[in-house]
């Protein structure tokens, strides 16, 4: 089963950025689809796979930082090839 999982990770501090950056890039090297925007970054591939990249990048972000909000969005599905057609 393929899932869709969208990410909005917000750390709460004046130094944001970074974190950010080292979320996604721990996310690029995982082999998995990954799809960017300003917004947020989707993830997209099979269930285990996923949950269990995210479980551990999820885990070892919220130890390295004090105060954090990481907000997800799931669907069952892989989006990835959506194309608006309107």
């Amino acid at each position: 089963m393929d899932i869709s999982v969208e990410l909005t990770l917000t750390p709460l501090q004046d130094d944001f950025e970074p974190p950010i950056i080292n979320f996604i890039q721990q996310l690029r090297n995982s082999g998995l689809t990954i799809l960017e925007n300003p917004l947020s970054t989707q993830v997209y591939g099979p269930y285990d796979t996923v949950m269990a990249v995210l479980h551990k990048q999820i885990k070892t972000t919220f130890e390295d930082l004090e105060h954090v909000v990481l907000t997800m969005k799931m669907v069952k599905s892989d989006r990835s090839g959506y194309e608006p057609h309107f």
